[in-house]
């Protein structure tokens, strides 16, 4: 299930008082407009991976990307829509990379190692960088409010993607038939939270190996005599 994506706002251009003006932008201004607002998006996503969701600020963000301040407000109105902006861009290209390359994998077992080293994938690259969803967690955990629910809904409609990845597995018959999806998603969700402290924080070597083995380990203790 994929996050709707914020309602785009359409760009209004000062024009001479001609016989023309007050006219709709044309179809090729409203798609250079959202070109430029998406090459903002991107730029932004790439700033908020190191200074987090709240250091990112209209002024920053014309400063990185060249841009006028009164540029960039023009496609955000607010620090609060460019900021859900990127949380819907960051789980998008999340959903890419980590969801669909999944799903090409037969039901079950399969598709849970899937989702899992595709998301270990993911996470080896954000070692260097940072995570929207953890970073933002941290920003946001006591902070109701727009951005919240975006992070939020965000992350529970990928936990709710591996809690139905798991159910499956069980239905295959691949996980014993006792298993509870949310307890076993829970531990490898865990697994991940522990691999950004453990590397990212405290630079332990080999914490990438330990996250995968506690993945195994979960599997064994899953798992069916048959396939664990």
């Amino acid at each position: 299930m994929s996050i709707a994506s914020v309602s785009a706002k359409l760009i209004r251009k000062t024009r001479p008082k001609t016989a023309g003006a007050g006219k709709a932008p044309s179809g090729r201004a409203l798609q250079k407009g959202q070109q430029t607002k998406m090459a903002i998006v991107d730029a932004a996503l790439g700033l908020a991976t190191h200074v987090g969701l709240e250091g990112l600020s209209i002024g920053a963000l014309a400063e990185a990307t060249n841009m006028s301040k009164s540029g960039v407000f023009a496609h955000f109105g607010s620090r609060e829509e460019l900021q859900i902006s990127v949380i819907h861009q960051y789980f998008t290209l999340f959903e890419r990379d980590v969801f669909y390359f999944a799903m090409q994998q037969p039901r079950g077992l399969p598709r849970v190692k899937a989702l899992f080293a595709n998301w270990m994938r993911l996470v080896a690259e954000e070692i260097q960088a940072g995570c929207i969803f953890i970073s933002g967690a941290v920003e946001f955990d006591d902070r109701p409010g727009p951005v919240r629910d975006a992070l939020a809904t965000s992350v529970q409609t990928w936990l709710d993607a591996m809690d139905r990845a798991i159910v499956m597995a069980r239905d295959c018959g691949h996980l014993r038939a006792d298993v509870d999806e949310q307890q076993m998603a829970f531990e490898i969700h865990g697994l991940i939270l522990a691999l950004h402290y453990e590397a990212r924080f405290l630079k332990k070597p080999a914490s990438i190996a330990r996250a995968n083995k506690g993945f195994e380990n979960i599997l064994v203790r899953y798992g069916t005599p048959s396939v664990s």
